[in-house]
């Protein structure tokens, strides 16, 4: 099985639990807005090559 076809839970950063998104070795996100059922909070972040990267972004 090639990472293409592998098929990963994408987990909130806040608590780790399981969020309802799923993506894929070649699925690409950029600045998508993850929202967490069980904690409520929702988290930008982009994901590529199956690596979730949370954005913080600067306060003004």
């Amino acid at each position: 099985m090639n990472i293409n076809s592998r098929i990963e839970w994408v987990r909130c950063p806040v608590c780790g639990s399981k969020t309802r998104n799923r993506i894929r070795g070649d699925t690409v996100l950029i600045n998508y807005p993850l929202y967490c059922p069980k904690c409520k909070q929702e988290t930008l972040i982009e994901a590529k090559n199956l690596k979730i990267t949370v954005i913080t972004e600067p306060d003004a």
